[in-house]
């Protein structure tokens, strides 16, 4: 199953999560209207959400509050998404200038947080206090991520434990979310709701090793943002990680120096030498397919049917993708 028939699968479902954004979305401040929109409109594979949906009818799920769950999950992220791209100083997102490129970074950040609010409210008319708990914790748990994620840059000295850490803070955990919300709203059994949960979870840090590989392999024009990004933030991903473990003396300083000081595209060329010799890109993907297994061993609690197998597809898609 590739990734337009489950597109196909859920078309309907994903519509009515595309309306409600639009509708969510709708504002008496006019520049909220308007950069909400353009973020929202930007594109994107809408894979969280798609978990959500795909997991509800899983499930076998016969009202629409997965809509509004998925439709929060989507608010979540590209909350995440306005206030990443101001923390990262990005100009590109999706091959598109981004949201602070065009806006600024003041209307980015408060715009995110009318996106972040708008989805608790959202969360509130579901009138569930395990999933207000969920989301609650997922939100603070990013947050935590971002930091932490941020106290790793220029940081050489990061370990592949943390840097574990902040993948699974900053973007496994919603994944987790994504996928365990339908279990709970459909009053699943606790082994289903924690199945489902470890699925998200271990998809959600395949799909982020994946996109840590592809940050030093990719085709920029296909990945929508410049090849070495990361290197040029200064953040120590496990290619870099691993590389300094296993590169010669020469190879390790420079890698530290480009982490340091934040100037490693000057050593692009010499860094991907690197990266290759020690095949620290081989070591990362066989790791992310790892994950990917794991969270396809989880969904064995699930009866079968075309949306299991859909979670199953998405699971192999995530590292076998180019961009």
């Amino acid at each position: 199953m590739d990734i337009k028939a489950i597109q196909t699968l859920i078309a309907d479902d994903m519509q009515d999560v595309n309306q409600l954004i639009h509708a969510q979305m709708q504002s008496d401040v006019a520049l909220v209207n308007q950069l909400g929109l353009y973020i929202v409109n930007s594109g994107g594979k809408r894979i969280r959400p798609m978990l959500t949906l795909l997991a509800a009818r899983a499930l076998g799920c016969n009202d629409n509050k997965h809509i509004t769950l998925a439709t929060i999950v989507e608010f979540i992220h590209t909350a995440t998404l306005l206030h990443d791209d101001v923390v990262d100083e990005s100009a590109l997102r999706r091959g598109e200038p981004t949201a602070n490129a065009e806006f600024g970074n003041a209307a980015s950040v408060l715009v995110g947080d009318f996106i972040y609010t708008r989805s608790f409210q959202l969360m509130v008319g579901l009138q569930n206090m395990q999933v207000m708990q969920i989301l609650a914790d997922a939100t603070n748990i990013i947050a935590e991520g971002e930091v932490l994620q941020l106290m790793n840059c220029n940081d050489p000295d990061t370990t592949e434990q943390s840097y574990m850490q902040v993948i699974y803070s900053k973007t496994a955990k919603l994944f987790e979310a994504a996928t365990q919300l339908p279990a709970v709203v459909l009053e699943q059994s606790i082994e289903v709701q924690e199945a489902l949960k470890l699925y998200g979870m271990h998809l959600g840090t395949a799909f982020q090793l994946v996109d840590d590989v592809l940050d030093y392999s990719a085709n920029a024009e296909q990945m929508g943002k410049n090849l070495g990004d990361d290197l040029a933030e200064g953040k120590p991903t496990l290619p870099l990680i691993y590389a300094m473990q296993k590169g010669t003396e020469q190879q390790v300083a420079q890698i530290r120096e480009a982490i340091e000081t934040g100037n490693g595209m000057q050593f692009l060329d010499d860094i991907l030498a690197t990266l290759s010799d020690t095949k620290a890109l081989d070591f990362a993907m066989e790791k992310a397919r790892g994950e990917a297994q794991k969270a396809i061993d989880y969904l064995s609690i699930l009866p079968d049917s075309d949306y299991k197998q859909a979670l199953i597809a998405l699971a192999n898609l995530s590292v076998s993708r180019d961009h």
